[in-house]
């Protein structure tokens, strides 16, 4: 007779093997299990992490490989492509009061696993990732040559903001206003870069009147600041 093959798990942890971790946590919180539920989302923590970590130096291997081939206009073109795919996210930001549009930007930079800080002023908010979770976190890791394997943009350009030696995955932040601008004649947020990319937060403005935008902002990408004033 055969020698029974070993199992290493019972059917009920199989198919808790499979289930979604924040069902589980729900589960657990639900039957009074709080020390399993923050277990579970500690779980859940590492498992997001690990997927945006991968995707984040996915994209930055991709923009490398393009600026090795085919230089920094590429680099633009590759991702003001991407970004015209994403209109409907676009419309969905723009569909909102600014109110609705600071706290869903607060939400997308929490998806970076990191904490959001939101101040609001009579004008406009001003909202940063406290640290950086996406470009920061590359930066903070030594991603970038010589002493990582990622490219950095060495030449001023309009997705550099002016700046030189660039850090490239940090280039899509440009193409998030210049896109809508030249769609719209208006963004949606304006971004203010420090320094020292990367190691300093970056500012999101989102003001009330877009009609408030001063004009600096469009002209650092060769545009100009519409005439026509916007509905309040």
């Amino acid at each position: 007779m055969a020698e029974a093959k070993k199992r290493y798990f019972a059917q009920s942890e199989l198919k808790e093997m499979g289930e979604e971790t924040v069902k589980l946590v729900q589960q657990a919180i639900d039957a009074g299990e709080l020390e399993k539920a923050k277990k579970l989302n500690r779980r859940m923590y590492r498992e997001f992490a690990s997927q945006h970590d991968n995707y984040l130096n996915w994209v930055t291997s991709l923009l490398t490989f393009i600026q090795n081939r085919l230089g920094d206009e590429a680099v633009y073109e590759s991702i003001y492509g991407a970004f015209e795919a994403l209109g409907a996210l676009a419309d969905a930001y723009r569909g909102q009061d600014p109110g609705k549009q600071a706290a869903m930007l607060a939400a997308g930079f929490r998806g970076h696993l990191t904490s959001a800080v939101v101040e609001e002023d009579d004008e406009k908010f001003t909202v940063m990732m406290a640290p950086c979770g996406s470009g920061g976190k590359i930066v903070a890791n030594n991603g970038y040559a010589p002493t990582g394997k990622f490219a950095k943009l060495k030449k001023p350009h309009k997705m550099t903001f002016g700046k030189a030696d660039f850090p490239i995955y940090c280039a899509h932040c440009a193409l998030q206003d210049i896109v809508p601008m030249e769609k719209t004649g208006y963004p949606i947020w304006v971004m203010e870069t420090p320094d020292k990319v990367g190691e300093v937060p970056c500012k999101y403005y989102i003001y009330k009147n877009p009609d408030d935008i001063p004009a600096r902002f469009y002209e650092r990408y060769g545009l100009k600041k519409p005439p026509v004033k916007s509905k309040k």
